[in-house]
């Protein structure tokens, strides 16, 4: 008899807890994305307007989490069907002390793919930035903004060399939330 009130009140603790979680347990968001190129060496920059941006975070506490980050932006330069894509993974860490909104900033690791002209690359790609996502209920949020800073290491215009690209992206849509 002993065993079985420790381990309903083992059971009771435990369901507490769980119900007390302040945070959900991952996160999936979904929205438009817009993207600025710099390709840099005296090439102009070119505004990528038409593009797509979705993350999938598990997050291991309040403030906590790590990220898989993944878009895809469109334009025809010249006649030429020009876009980029990335795939980028890394920390996140999240501010959830007011109920209404939630700041975050993530710094993600990965690789970048463009492609236009009948000819790709595949290239290093590291994002540093951060957003804001507003509640709309418990499932629900808004991402009011998310800003990010690209770097890229393409090939630079010089056959064998690699260049620096400094691109930045801006995003905004819904998050879905699971508790």
């Amino acid at each position: 008899m002993r065993k079985v009130c420790l381990l309903v009140a083992l059971v009771v603790l435990v369901s507490g807890a769980a119900m007390a979680q302040d945070h959900p347990k991952a996160e999936v968001f979904g929205g438009y994305s817009f993207l600025r190129v710099n390709p840099g060496q005296g090439v102009t920059g070119e505004n990528f307007p038409a593009g797509w941006h979705a993350s999938i975070a598990g997050n291991f506490n309040s403030w906590f989490g790590v990220a898989g980050d993944f878009s895809g932006h469109y334009k025809t330069i010249s006649g030429v069907k020009a876009n980029t894509h990335t795939f980028l993974f890394g920390p996140r860490i999240s501010y959830r002390k007011n109920e209404k909104v939630t700041p975050f900033a993530h710094v993600q690791f990965g690789g970048v793919h463009a492609g236009g002209g009948g000819t790709s690359e595949n290239a290093l790609g590291v994002s540093i930035g951060g957003g804001v996502d507003a509640k709309i209920n418990d499932r629900f949020a808004f991402r009011v903004a998310q800003f990010d800073y690209l770097l890229t290491r393409f090939d630079g215009p010089v056959s064998g060399t690699t260049a620096n690209q400094h691109n930045f992206r801006i995003s905004t849509g819904i998050v879905i939330r699971f508790k």
